[in-house]
């Protein structure tokens, strides 16, 4: 069989330094935010290129706290795309504000910024773009839509990890980033995580303040917080892996490239890693009306996939909006019903990349 991850190959090869690591953290008794955690903050800022890093508890925390410290509220408008994890607008309602769709590029499935003009209101505040799958956005033409129109940037790298947009690392382009540590994830903790990154002062000190009930000092709140703090372990063994990050970046390149080359010719739309981006593969797709054909056929042949996502946010019965009814969004629409995602992982073997294409090869739909 071939998974589509495997994250105890993972826990393996690492092993002795995620023990080594949690030991620290039973010795000092840090169990909630901490010293491993702030090492691990001053880590990933200075990987992702950002000034601050907060650590939070969830990806869809830190989209959250985001959105608050940006001063997003009721009555309040966030541009931002529909073919995304849920939690990207979830968080958006979170605050009271709403949620306003523009569709994606088709070749990218990332916020087309030619639709973004047309999508802004009196109301509107900031626009939330993701990177999906790893590759980042087109950020020039958002930012300078942003800067003419006084709208705050708030990047959805919740699946971007070390992602590069024109040579810079993604989620602190624009006002604030977001990201997640979800076990699956390019950078994954051995449970829930996840980190806002910003070179703003300002938005970082609110950060820090509301994912800690609002404490200015202890016992003392001046903002209305959250319970939204990293774990002490966490932050530790997120400190082991991201050692590892840059290496398990290049494996996962080294495979997707692998996939286009044995996939060449074949009927399927495989990913554009596009001029402008660094693609860190956290999702390899190929994309066909066949889908669940495809899908079956593999399950057959022991080969595990997923589905990222097959029903776009506006057309799920919780998330309706008349604004946005079916057709609405086409690009997204199509998108969720055609992509397949493949196994990429970096234990993942060139053999097993073979045997997947080949087996994608071999399948007849009518």
């Amino acid at each position: 069989m071939i998974p589509y991850a495997d994250l105890k190959a993972q826990y393996l090869a690492l092993k002795p330094e995620i023990h080594a690591a949690l030991e620290r953290v039973f010795e000092n008794s840090a169990f909630i935010l901490g010293a491993e955690v702030e090492a691990f903050e001053n880590e990933f800022a200075a990987y992702q290129q950002a000034r601050h890093a907060i650590g939070v508890n969830s990806g869809t925390s830190a989209l959250h706290l985001a959105l608050l410290a940006a001063g997003i509220g009721p009555g309040d408008e966030v541009i931002t795309v529909p073919f995304t994890f849920v939690a990207s607008v979830a968080a958006i309602l979170y605050t009271g504000a709403r949620a306003v769709y523009v569709d994606i590029d088709p070749v990218t499935f990332n916020m087309d910024p030619a639709l973004i003009e047309r999508a802004i209101t009196p109301r509107t505040k900031a626009i939330l773009p993701v990177h999906l799958y790893g590759q980042a956005a087109d950020m020039d033409p958002i930012l300078e839509i942003a800067r003419r129109r006084n709208l705050v940037v708030i990047e959805d790298a919740c699946q971007a990890h070390g992602a590069e947009y024109k040579g810079r690392r993604v989620g602190a382009l624009g006002d604030i980033g977001c990201f997640s540590f979800y076990p699956a994830k390019n950078l994954g903790a051995a449970g829930e995580g996840g980190c806002v990154v910003t070179q703003r002062d300002d938005l970082a000190a609110k950060v820090r303040s509301l994912r800690n009930w609002g404490q200015k000092d202890r016992y003392l709140y001046v903002d209305r917080g959250y319970n939204y703090r990293l774990e002490g372990m966490q932050g530790a063994i997120l400190r082991v892996k991201l050692r590892h990050l840059d290496a398990w970046t290049e494996a996962r390149r080294s495979r997707a490239a692998l996939y286009r080359k044995e996939l060449a010719g074949a009927d399927f739309q495989t990913p554009k890693e596009m001029h402008y981006a660094r693609h860190v593969y956290h999702v390899f797709t190929i994309t066909n009306p066949h889908r669940e054909e495809l899908r079956q056929s593999l399950a057959n042949q022991g080969i595990q996939t997923a589905v990222h996502y097959p029903l776009p946010v506006h057309l799920h019965d919780v998330y309706r909006d008349p604004a946005f009814p079916a057709g609405s969004l086409p690009n997204a629409e199509a998108a969720a019903r055609q992509v397949l995602c493949l196994p990429i992982y970096p234990e993942l073997s060139d053999a097993s990349v073979r045997e997947v294409a080949a087996a994608l090869r071999a399948v007849t739909v009518a």
